[in-house]
This record gives structure tokens, sequence and C-alpha cells, in this order.
């Protein structure tokens, strides 16, 4: 046999259904392929065009929390459907869904832990979940990790990823603008730093309360941060929106955010801002 044809021959044939290990991920900016474990080492941003990918709950704690420090508070609320909301299916059924999908009873996540050595609460909102979107247990829930903080005298550090209130809860849900934002208050009457990370999107109701009152307010780089959708608001004032409206950069300049920070060192720049606030020592 010739030696062409016989490598021809255990050459492997790749089609549709072939299973092939989950190795590269395609960055949705810059279309590169990056092995997966180089993106874990950045912390799930593009090594080429520095594309910060959205992240779950769980793998955005991984990324921010010292490893093994994470304690989890939350998880003990559960949603209800107190107004039998029903369009293309019942509420009950998207819950179902999404908390398949995430392992929990809704979009947030929070626990304490440390940062570089700072002891925290963390409150993380989970896009995965119903795009983020806030409810009565997420209101409740981040209201229950504010009240912690000030029982344990702790800095409060809030990731915030959401498309605004959740329209399944009506009104509700838009309550929970007042009462996060109340106990978000209780934290600045007793000088205890409050630090928020708005990543891509942060949006709605959640732009508007309590994603937006902190004393730092941090954007990842190219994130989407507003109230209403720049597509709503370009046929509300029927004008052109400027370039990069409503992205992380944009509002730094305009003065909305105060700072802009590459994920990978978010760790440091949060850990450094708590120090500060605290008078606290670097470790040695």
């Amino acid at each position: 046999m010739a030696l062409d044809k016989f490598f021809r021959r255990r050459r492997p044939q790749v089609t549709a259904e072939t299973e092939l290990p989950d190795l590269w991920t395609k960055c949705p900016q810059c279309k590169a392929s990056v092995y997966n474990r180089d993106l874990e080492v950045e912390r799930y941003v593009c090594p080429k065009c520095g594309h910060h990918h959205r992240l779950g709950a769980d793998r955005r704690i991984e990324t921010l929390l010292d490893d093994g420090t994470f304690v989890r508070l939350s998880g003990h609320v559960h949603p209800a459907d107190p107004l039998h909301f029903h369009d293309t299916e019942s509420y009950p059924d998207r819950l179902a869904r999404a908390q398949l999908k995430t392992g929990r009873p809704d979009a947030i996540l929070t626990g304490t832990g440390r940062i570089d050595g700072v002891d925290v609460v963390v409150a993380v909102m989970d896009f995965d979940f119903s795009g983020g979107s806030m409810g009565s247990v997420v209101g409740e829930e981040i209201t229950r990790a504010a009240e912690h903080a000030l029982e344990r005298g702790l800095p409060y550090v809030l990731v915030a990823a959401s498309g605004g209130a959740r329209m399944q809860e009506s009104a509700l849900s838009l309550m929970q603008m007042a009462k996060t934002t109340v106990a978000i208050e209780r934290l600045a009457e007793r000088g205890l730093p409050y630090v928020t990370v708005l990543t891509d999107p942060t949006t709605g109701g959640v732009t508007a309360s309590f994603a937006t009152i902190a004393d730092v307010i941090i954007a990842e780089p190219g994130a989407l941060i507003g109230f209403a959708g720049p597509r709503v608001i370009q046929q509300t004032v029927r004008q052109s929106l400027p370039e990069g409206f409503q992205r992380a950069e944009f509002l730094l300049e305009h003065g909305m955010v105060d700072l802009v920070t590459d994920r990978r060192e978010l760790r440091g720049t949060i850990a450094g801002l708590l120090r500060t606030f605290l008078h606290a020592e670097v470790p040695a």
C-alpha cells in the first residue's frame, strides 16, 4: 500500500455530529479562537483584543474573591407568582427553566469572602438567570447582604449584570429599587464602603437604583450601561447618538462612573480602594 493512501485512510472524518472536546472559545469581537485554558488564566478576557466575556455568578466569584474564602449567604429565598403572570407561558415555568439552567433560586448570589485579603460581603447578579432581571428575591437578597455587612461592619461589593426590573413581577419588582437603596443608605450612615462593578449589560431599574449610588462605581471595559436602550432613546429624541453611547468609556468621560478597570486588575483595584476607605495596611 502506498504511504499516502495509508495516511489518507486514517484521517478523521469530521461531521456535524462529531463530538469534539470543548477546548476553544471564539471571541465574539475579534473572532479569534482562544484556548479555554488561556482564557481562564486571563480571567475570561480575550488575550488578542481585550474583549471581556460575560461571566455567570459562580465564575465571577472565582475571578474576584481569594480562593476558598467564599461562604454563601443567599439561596434560602425563593420566588413566587403573586400576580399569576402568564404571557406565552406561565411565570413559574420560566422560573423553573432558569433555575434548572443556573442551579440557583434566582438571579443573585451573595456571600462573604476576601478580596486580596480584605474581608467583604459580596453580591453578584447572574445574567444567565432570566437576563439578571430584578424581582422580589433579587431585591431581598441584596438587602439582606447589605444588612449582613452592617451587622459585621464589613464593606459591601456588588457586581451588577442585568436587563433591569422583571416584568413578570410588575410593581413588586419596581419596589425593589427603593428597598435596596434604603439598605445601601444605612451602610453610608455607618461609614461602611460600598463599591459596585457594572458589567455588560447593566440597564433599567438596576442602573437607576443600587448599582449607581456606590462610593465608587467601577465599570468593565466596553460594558453597556444605561437606563433605556440606545434604540429606544434614539427613537425618542429623534437624533443620532454619539459613537460609543452608553458604553463604559463614554460614561467615564461624562462622569457617570469613576473607573473603567480591566478585569485582570479588578481584584487589586477593589482591594486598594477598600484599604483606603478602611485605613487598612497591605498584608506582608
